[in-house]
């Protein structure tokens, strides 16, 4: 259960049939959608929710169909309700093409009239054996994307025009003259698979550089409160050796101390801020996209990659904050000059 927590809401961690995939990479449920709509922001990294409603279009099929595809997983696991989706009887075979449970009468019937289609029915046995990554990657199907033409919609799709970005079966290729720049559909998938993959490997090498930011700035915090410190004990130190009439002097330099601080402090807090939203969206991105390239389906591909690759394209172009190019506030110098009257 642990390898697939990743399914669940990135909020609450439930699963929920209605995942929804926000700009920022990040999948949470309406549920929770719901209770940050007043915020209109995403509760993980901050990021803006971009639609008015605050309930992103995009459903997060793959995590969708991933809870339903490990649903059955579940149930031959624990050997409930695995009936033959033909005549009842106990099921010893699965399909994934058919999505049904066969017995063994029904399994050499299957065999025999589904031998020159692509369906490989598996042992329920075998399925108990073996893990649910297993499973998984055993019931990707390689051909489930049907034409959506209503005159074809019997028509699996098996060409990608890259002139008009649309998959069609071979009847719409061929009746309409505008589609040119013809590849067969597990070429651009794969080819948007490996767009991803390379899109993921820019943004490793940006989030190493924004880590090593974070932590600048992480660093800089810590040594502006060190400062603060030793400019407090100086302060206090020195007017100590005063007499009690100069003891109002020492709240007045205290004053200058913590107002001239605050300012710094603020814009380190926003900057760490940012960028820890940042890191955030990219190790939702660079998660995502792993998932897609070990379980997606060709139709979650198509659906989902144009959006996934906006946000993605949208993170390469965000540039880290520079670290180190903050000067020490003018009313500490004010103080130590006053310090040096005294």
């Amino acid at each position: 259960e642990d390898d697939f927590q990743f399914i669940c809401c990135e909020d609450c961690g439930k699963e929920s049939p209605n995942l929804k995939l926000l700009t920022c990479l990040h999948t949470l449920c309406l549920s929770c959608l719901s209770k940050n709509k007043s915020v209109g922001q995403c509760p993980m990294c901050q990021t803006a929710i971009p639609q008015a409603s605050s309930i992103p279009n995009m459903d997060n099929l793959l995590f969708t169909n991933l809870q339903a595809r490990l649903e059955i997983y579940k149930k031959i696991i624990d050997g409930v309700d695995l009936l033959c989706g033909y005549c009842k009887k106990a099921g010893e075979f699965w399909c994934p093409e058919c999505e049904e449970f066969l017995c063994t009468g029904c399994f050499e019937a299957h065999q025999h009239y589904m031998k020159r289609e692509s369906h490989k029915a598996t042992r329920v046995m075998d399925i108990r054996a073996g893990s649910a990554k297993e499973f998984l990657k055993g019931t990707r199907k390689t051909s489930n994307l049907f034409c959506s033409n209503p005159t074809h919609k019997n028509q699996v799709v098996s060409i990608y025009c890259r002139m008009c970005k649309r998959a069609l079966c071979c009847s719409c290729a061929l009746l309409d003259s505008h589609h040119t720049l013809f590849c067969d559909i597990a070429s651009e998938t794969q080819r948007r698979q490996e767009e991803l993959g390379t899109i993921r490997q820019q943004l490793q090498q940006k989030r190493r550089g924004l880590e090593a930011t974070y932590a600048g700035l992480q660093a800089e915090a810590a040594q502006l409160e060190r400062s603060q410190r030793e400019m407090r004990e100086l302060i206090r130190q020195r007017v100590e050796q005063l007499v009690g009439l100069v003891r109002r002097e020492e709240e007045e330099l205290l004053g200058l101390v913590e107002a001239g601080q605050e300012q710094g402090r603020r814009e380190l807090t926003r900057e760490l801020e940012r960028v820890e939203g940042v890191l955030r969206r990219l190790e939702a991105g660079e998660r995502l996209v792993e998932k897609m390239n070990l379980y997606a389906t060709e139709q979650e591909v198509m659906d989902m990659q144009p959006f996934i690759k906006d946000s993605l394209e949208e993170l390469q172009q965000l540039q880290p904050p520079m670290v180190g190019d903050r000067t020490q506030p003018g009313d500490l110098a004010e103080c130590r000059a006053r310090l040096q009257a005294l």
